[in-house]
């Protein structure tokens, strides 16, 4: 064992004997749920606040359209907590709401890939463990850099890790806005600063009536310190939360579904198709309209998606926009199953859409994020006349 490793064991053991983690400078701290911390603590109802808002329930939702059999579908369950395979019988997890005294919110960008990450530390110092909110070695940076902390009575924490990755926004941020909008809670909510909002953040964020200006931003750079933080917690893909979005941003009745759509990567980094012209090939010549979705404005987004009878995409963020499609929209996915993320299945099931998932190849030496993709064109266009018979 080295001496760091010996070092880092000292500090362990330490600190959960109850030496302040200030006491290391933050180097290790130790973690627990929200429950856990109310539980430790033997708080009084007086000190804190937690309520439940949707139970853990199991979701029944149908194979994709072009799969027989349950166990053709992948198990590796990676980095998103659950699989394909877990996604016909999937378990929506709690909605929760608590507010609790004294604690620290450490907002900061990872100085490895400026990705933004959270942590919330509870008055002993102890990180709240949520989803997509944990304490990292880079928290540590901020609070040892740091001139001191911004303080505030009151504030309700929404955000999570990478928010302002489209899809992320859309189903784990809006989904907690309408709620507590929906709730009258809005008040002390925190929000992004300017500089880093994205045009859909602030596009979403006017359409629900909210003001930047009006609300508490953060500061990546200092913690904030909260008398009375409140937090919620929630399932990205529990299908009452999802079904929220649509229900706020598509206001009035729209034409019924007719539009053919190919949403293609040809402008993306990453995971292209690299036979895109021969796949767009086919798809033109059975009626597809070819979108590009950065070049649209979120609200144009929303429409079109509104009239989209099929949705055709490789991998990416643009697909979380079917959560504005019309229930019974086809949504078809061509992605590396060898990298088998699920959320687009679990968003399409949600929402009361037919999912159809094509297997790709995926192309180059590198992390399998930045594949590019091959598919045979023939699979696509049987695909699709498969649609029209189903």
């Amino acid at each position: 064992m080295t001496n760091q490793s010996l070092i880092n064991r000292a500090f362990r053991k330490s600190i959960r004997m109850g030496i302040p983690p200030k006491w290391f400078n933050y180097r290790w701290v130790e973690k627990e749920t929200v429950t856990g911390y109310i539980d430790r603590k033997k708080l009084s109802k007086e000190d804190y606040f937690f309520e439940t808002i949707h139970e853990t329930k199991q979701v029944q939702n149908p194979l994709p359209c072009n799969i027989q059999d349950r166990g053709e579908l992948p198990d590796d369950r990676g980095w998103w907590g659950y699989s394909f395979r877990d996604v016909p019988n999937r378990t929506s997890g709690d909605t929760f709401m608590a507010t609790l005294p004294d604690c620290k919110v450490i907002p900061c960008l990872n100085p490895e890939d400026d990705q933004f990450w959270v942590s919330i530390l509870n008055s002993d110092d102890r990180s709240l463990e949520l989803d997509q909110i944990s304490y990292r070695s880079w928290h540590g940076d901020v609070l040892r850099s740091s001139s001191g902390f911004d303080k505030t009575a009151e504030a309700t924490w929404f955000l999570e890790r990478v928010y302002r990755n489209h899809s992320h926004w859309i189903t784990s941020h809006l989904p907690k806005l309408i709620l507590l909008k929906e709730r009258n809670e809005l008040e002390n909510i925190v929000l992004p600063p300017k500089h880093l909002r994205t045009p859909v953040i602030n596009s979403s964020l006017e359409m629900m009536g909210i003001n930047p200006e009006e609300f508490r931003t953060f500061d990546e750079s200092r913690p904030l310190q909260v008398k009375k933080l409140t937090v919620l917690e929630n399932d990205r893909f529990r299908p009452e939360l999802l079904k929220s979005v649509r229900k706020a941003f598509c206001i009035g009745n729209p034409a019924p579904s007719h539009r053919r759509i190919y949403i293609s990567r040809e402008k993306a980094e990453r995971r292209k198709l690299v036979n895109g012209d021969k796949v767009w090939s086919c798809l033109e010549k059975m009626g597809f309209e070819k979108i590009y979705m950065e070049d649209l404005s979120f609200s144009d987004q929303i429409l079109l998606m509104q009239q989209a009878s099929v949705v055709v995409a490789p991998h990416g963020a643009a697909i979380t926009n079917v959560i504005f499609c019309q229930p019974g929209t086809h949504v078809v996915e061509i992605a590396d199953l060898s990298f088998p993320n699920p959320n687009f299945y679990a968003l399409s099931s949600a929402m009361g859409h037919h999912y159809w998932i094509l297997d790709a190849e995926g192309i180059g030496d590198v992390h399998p994020l930045k594949k590019d993709l091959y598919i045979d064109p023939s699979e696509v266009k049987n695909t699709v006349l498969k649609i029209y018979d189903y």
